[in-house]
Protein backbone atom coordinates (compact mmCIF):
# COMPACT_ATOMS: atom_id res chain seq x y z
CA UNK A 1 0.00 0.00 0.00
CA UNK A 2 1.34 3.53 -0.84
CA UNK A 3 1.21 6.34 1.35
CA UNK A 4 1.02 10.34 0.30
CA UNK A 5 1.49 12.98 2.74
CA UNK A 6 0.24 16.23 1.77
CA UNK A 7 2.42 18.92 3.95
CA UNK A 8 2.10 22.39 4.32
CA UNK A 9 2.17 24.87 7.14
CA UNK A 10 -0.90 25.78 8.52
CA UNK A 11 -2.82 22.60 7.35
CA UNK A 12 -5.68 24.34 7.01
CA UNK A 13 -6.28 25.01 3.10
CA UNK A 14 -4.10 23.34 0.13
CA UNK A 15 -3.47 20.15 1.90
CA UNK A 16 -6.54 19.54 3.48
CA UNK A 17 -8.34 20.17 0.05
CA UNK A 18 -5.65 17.46 -1.56
CA UNK A 19 -6.72 15.11 1.34
CA UNK A 20 -10.04 15.54 0.55
CA UNK A 21 -9.61 14.72 -3.42
CA UNK A 22 -7.73 11.66 -2.82
CA UNK A 23 -10.34 10.17 -0.61
CA UNK A 24 -12.91 11.21 -2.80
CA UNK A 25 -11.51 9.95 -6.21
CA UNK A 26 -10.32 6.86 -3.98
CA UNK A 27 -13.81 5.99 -3.06
CA UNK A 28 -15.26 6.88 -6.22
CA UNK A 29 -12.87 4.47 -8.47
CA UNK A 30 -13.07 1.87 -5.43
CA UNK A 31 -9.71 1.89 -4.45
CA UNK A 32 -8.08 1.41 -1.20
CA UNK A 33 -4.20 0.80 -2.00
CA UNK A 34 -3.21 4.18 -0.65
CA UNK A 35 -2.99 6.02 2.26
CA UNK A 36 -3.36 9.81 2.42
CA UNK A 37 -2.33 12.17 5.07
CA UNK A 38 -1.83 15.87 5.27
CA UNK A 39 -0.03 17.87 7.98
CA UNK A 40 1.49 21.61 8.56
CA UNK A 41 4.59 22.39 10.22
CA UNK A 42 2.33 25.16 12.13
CA UNK A 43 -1.30 23.50 12.17
CA UNK A 44 -3.89 26.54 12.52
CA UNK A 45 -5.35 23.89 14.73
CA UNK A 46 -9.11 24.11 12.43
CA UNK A 47 -9.98 24.04 8.64
CA UNK A 48 -11.40 27.19 8.08
CA UNK A 49 -15.34 27.37 7.24
CA UNK A 50 -14.03 28.75 3.74
CA UNK A 51 -12.14 25.16 2.95
CA UNK A 52 -14.78 23.00 4.12
CA UNK A 53 -17.59 25.15 2.15
CA UNK A 54 -15.47 25.35 -1.12
CA UNK A 55 -15.23 21.85 -1.15
CA UNK A 56 -18.54 20.90 -0.68
CA UNK A 57 -19.49 23.18 -3.52
CA UNK A 58 -18.10 20.20 -5.78
CA UNK A 59 -19.75 17.69 -3.53
CA UNK A 60 -16.39 16.59 -1.48
CA UNK A 61 -16.72 16.44 2.49
CA UNK A 62 -13.77 17.27 4.15
CA UNK A 63 -15.66 18.12 7.35
CA UNK A 64 -14.33 15.43 9.43
CA UNK A 65 -10.65 16.24 8.73
CA UNK A 66 -8.86 18.46 11.29
CA UNK A 67 -5.73 20.14 11.23
CA UNK A 68 -2.43 18.52 12.61
CA UNK A 69 0.93 18.38 13.20
CA UNK A 70 3.61 16.78 11.38
CA UNK A 71 4.48 15.09 14.63
CA UNK A 72 0.64 13.61 15.12
CA UNK A 73 1.30 11.73 11.97
CA UNK A 74 0.87 7.87 12.66
CA UNK A 75 3.94 6.94 10.47
CA UNK A 76 7.25 9.03 9.91
CA UNK A 77 7.63 7.53 6.14
CA UNK A 78 5.92 8.33 3.18
CA UNK A 79 6.48 7.21 -0.53
CA UNK A 80 5.49 10.23 -1.95
CA UNK A 81 5.67 13.69 -0.05
CA UNK A 82 3.70 16.69 -1.76
CA UNK A 83 5.16 19.97 -0.34
CA UNK A 84 2.35 22.73 -0.91
CA UNK A 85 4.79 25.77 0.70
CA UNK A 86 7.50 25.75 -1.33
CA UNK A 87 11.03 25.98 0.22
CA UNK A 88 8.91 26.79 3.35
CA UNK A 89 7.96 23.40 4.44
CA UNK A 90 9.42 21.18 6.96
CA UNK A 91 10.79 18.00 5.34
CA UNK A 92 9.55 15.04 5.79
CA UNK A 93 11.12 12.00 4.72
CA UNK A 94 9.85 9.79 1.40
CA UNK A 95 10.65 7.83 -1.17
CA UNK A 96 9.68 11.08 -3.48
CA UNK A 97 9.69 14.37 -3.00
CA UNK A 98 6.99 17.14 -5.14
CA UNK A 99 6.55 20.23 -4.90
CA UNK A 100 3.08 21.88 -6.13
CA UNK A 101 3.34 25.94 -6.26
CA UNK A 102 -0.02 26.66 -5.63
CA UNK A 103 -0.99 30.14 -3.50
CA UNK A 104 -2.52 29.92 -0.39
CA UNK A 105 -6.25 30.81 -0.21
CA UNK A 106 -6.05 31.76 3.46
CA UNK A 107 -7.86 35.20 4.08
CA UNK A 108 -8.81 35.83 0.57
CA UNK A 109 -11.91 35.50 -1.73
CA UNK A 110 -14.00 32.73 -2.48
CA UNK A 111 -12.43 32.64 -6.07
CA UNK A 112 -8.89 32.50 -4.58
CA UNK A 113 -10.39 29.11 -2.81
CA UNK A 114 -12.14 27.69 -6.05
CA UNK A 115 -8.98 28.46 -7.92
CA UNK A 116 -7.07 26.31 -5.62
CA UNK A 117 -9.41 24.02 -5.54
CA UNK A 118 -9.44 23.20 -9.28
CA UNK A 119 -5.60 23.46 -9.75
CA UNK A 120 -5.39 21.32 -7.23
CA UNK A 121 -8.01 18.70 -8.22
CA UNK A 122 -6.19 18.67 -11.39
CA UNK A 123 -2.96 17.62 -9.66
CA UNK A 124 -4.70 14.83 -7.87
CA UNK A 125 -6.13 13.11 -10.94
CA UNK A 126 -2.76 13.47 -12.60
CA UNK A 127 -1.29 11.58 -8.56
CA UNK A 128 -3.46 9.14 -8.90
CA UNK A 129 -2.55 7.73 -12.50
CA UNK A 130 1.03 7.75 -11.19
CA UNK A 131 0.97 5.90 -8.14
Amino acid sequence: MSSILFVCIGNACRSQMAEGWVKHFMAEQQRDDIRVFSAGSSPLGHIPTETIQCMAEVDVDISDQSSKAIADLPQKHFDVVISLCGDRCPFVPGEQHIDWPIDDPYGLDADAYRAAREDIKQRVLQLLQEV
